[in-house]
């Protein structure tokens, strides 16, 4: 330590199992944490409260400084250097991004260093040796970058070598198995999230979406983005998606991230899925839209249902039958 005022630390913070215990880490060796949390376009703009994020960061004590991520993630996301992994997510760029913001962070609040909860081996694609090397020479924190669960299997950082963090506490966790981080989580009586849990672009649905999204709307933007996380997805033709909410919480969502130009589609007469149908568009995609629509009410067994939609403004109903699951099945991304 440097006299009495105590290190500062700003710890990249999910409030899952891992980022949790590279925070109390810290904290038992006496650094000023704060933890840093980054919330994906998917859940940014939207009112939320980031409810369990909070919970975590007040039950270890530490202040949180929350990021919500808006249009210059796409920058990265459309074009990735190191490309994508299973499915549509960017892993490595998407950690290189994040530190250099939270290099920024760093800097505006005084502190000397970054943590995260990274260990080795355990994700496939950002977090073998190799890639956790790359990612902190890329971002520009060569030594500063600290990952307390795997510190020993990794050469001395900054922290370390400066006498800031005492290595002999530090961890040696390698791979997929989390038996270690729970045997700690237990003894210390640490808060968290559920373990293993990761970003909706690594999930088989949303990345189809993505890629869809991506070859047929290149020019695609962050309210489109966003749009891949909600709602059930229909490719109506090659210029015209369909969004068809769930439940009420996906109802109001798509509420908000409906635009001017999008046709909006409700049940007339039943409760029934909130949904719009955004690009071109003639008379036979809203009827289909209509009757897909339609398919997701308390009406999909009817021989017909009457389906109120908007067009500039201007409020119409049609009359159509519903969907069955194969018309249904041939159009869903």
């Amino acid at each position: 330590m440097h006299g009495t005022q105590a290190i500062k630390c700003v710890v990249m913070f999910s409030g899952g199992l891992d980022s949790t215990i590279a925070a109390h880490l810290m904290l038992s060796q006496g650094l000023d944490v704060t933890a840093l949390h980054f919330v994906l376009p998917f859940e940014s703009g939207l009112g939320r409260e980031h409810g369990a994020v909070k919970r975590y960061a007040k039950a270890l004590g530490v202040p949180l400084r929350i990021e919500e991520e808006g249009a210059e993630f796409l920058e990265m996301v459309k074009n990735p250097h190191f490309g994508y992994g299973k499915h549509a997510n960017p892993c490595v760029d998407c950690r290189i991004y994040r530190l250099q913001k939270a290099a920024a962070v760093m800097e505006s609040m005084g502190a000397k260093f970054i943590v995260t909860g990274e260990v080795m081996g355990q994700r496939p694609m950002s977090q073998r040796k190799d890639s956790l090397l790359a990612v902190e020479k890329r971002s520009g924190l060569s030594g500063l970058l600290l990952r307390p669960l795997c510190a020993k299997l990794l050469s001395p950082t900054i922290p370390e070598k400066e006498g800031w963090v005492d290595r002999e506490k530090l961890m040696a966790i390698r791979g997929r198995s989390r038996r270690e981080q729970l045997a700690y989580a237990r003894e210390f009586g640490l808060e968290h999230g559920a373990p293993g849990g990761g970003c909706l672009l690594t999930e088989k649905e949303t990345g189809a979406r993505f890629t869809a999204l991506r070859e047929r709307d290149p020019a695609f933007t962050i309210n489109d983005f966003k749009l891949l996380a909600y709602g059930r997805h229909f490719r109506i033709h090659d210029t015209a998606r369909l969004i068809v909410g769930r439940n009420r919480l996906e109802n109001e969502t798509l509420m908000a991230l409906v635009e001017p130009a999008d046709i909006r589609f409700r049940m007339a007469d039943v409760e029934g899925p909130f949904a719009f149908l955004r690009g071109t568009a003639g008379p036979d995609d809203i009827a289909l839209s209509a009757a897909v629509v339609a398919r997701y009410s308390k009406l999909r067994d009817a021989s017909s249902a009457r389906v109120s939609f908007t067009v500039d403004s201007h409020e119409s109903v049609i009359e159509v039958a519903p969907a069955n699951d194969q018309v249904c099945a041939r159009y869903r991304v």
